[in-house]
């Protein structure tokens, strides 16, 4: 079989069309109309609707999802029998449906992947001990039980003394004024303030505890620090959706931020959150993956 170059895309639509069949029991056509919209762990995994008495995105449908997945960044020729590994990362209370994930994946991939509909068989779950930390444990194997570990936050260290650098491993889509920055435009104001916004949504919407912070003054120091060289450029890619059927554009940018270590320090624990929860647009299917190298 052969998935395409970016996975992440086909990935979450396999998770959608699974997890909704294996929880749905009312059948109804559109999980905005149907009684246990605020009950469903489809609806609250996926589509992901704002709470009754919401005060943030009161006029949207659907708030950021809590999850992330990484997709091996390679286009994948696999033979029968070569193993393949998914990365997921699941955002507060996201992590009480974790069952209801790996349920889905696993029935969703048997069912075939792509659009060869090729099976596949899900063997183990690992989790990580600690994110962050690079060690892992094995919860899961087919057919057994699921002793996941209780999820923690990852442990931030002291923001550096000296520069360090921002790999951008998938598109970074943001948008100003309704149109995509290039190389060219993205500037260190553009790339927080994006950064704080997805922070702030996903802590006040699936966390017991919501950002609290000087959202406008970090937003207006981000716009007027300098600290920032950048080594960009565009990556065009789009993927179909079936939902909307038509080709939706999700070319962003690639490359290497450079991030000098003088006036860091308040966009520090925003920064060090970027790995874990990605972006800019596109972020549960993988897009504006990012690594942060704080190696001197």
């Amino acid at each position: 079989m052969r998935l395409p170059e970016r996975a992440g895309s086909t990935w979450r639509g396999l998770l959608g069309h699974a997890l909704r069949r294996a929880v749905c029991v009312t059948g109804q056509d559109r999980c905005q109309d149907c009684l246990l919209l605020h009950a469903c762990a489809h609806a609250y995994i996926f589509e992901t609707p704002p709470p009754p008495g919401a005060g943030k995105m009161r006029k949207y449908t659907s708030v950021p999802h809590p999850f992330v997945l990484d997709p091996p960044a390679r286009s994948p020729h696999l033979q029968a029998g070569e193993p393949y590994a998914l990365g997921l990362t699941l955002i507060g209370r996201g992590n009480h449906h974790l069952p209801y994930i790996v349920h889905a994946f696993s029935r969703g991939a048997r069912n075939g992947v792509g659009r060869g509909r090729a099976p596949m068989i899900l063997t183990h779950v690992e989790q990580e001990t600690a994110p962050g930390t690079g060690q892992w444990t094995r919860i899961h194997e087919a057919d057994g039980p699921l002793e996941a570990i209780p999820p923690q936050s990852p442990r931030m260290p002291p923001p550096p003394d000296h520069a360090i650098t921002l790999h951008l491993d998938t598109p970074l889509r943001i948008k100003r004024e309704g149109r995509a920055l290039g190389a060219a435009d993205l500037g260190f104001g553009d790339l927080f303030s994006n950064l704080l916004r997805r922070v702030s949504l996903l802590s006040h919407f699936h966390t017991d505890t919501p950002l609290e912070t000087d959202f406008a003054g970090l937003t207006q120091a981000a716009r007027q620090w300098p600290g920032m060289r950048a080594k960009l450029q565009w990556q065009d890619w789009e993927r179909y959706s079936s939902r909307q059927g038509r080709h939706v554009p999700m070319s962003g940018l690639t490359g290497e931020i450079t991030l000098a270590p003088d006036g860091l320090a308040p966009f520090w624990p925003s920064l060090w959150l970027a790995p874990f929860l990605h972006l800019g647009a596109g972020t549960s299917m993988g897009q504006g993956a990012c690594r942060l190298d704080t190696q001197q």
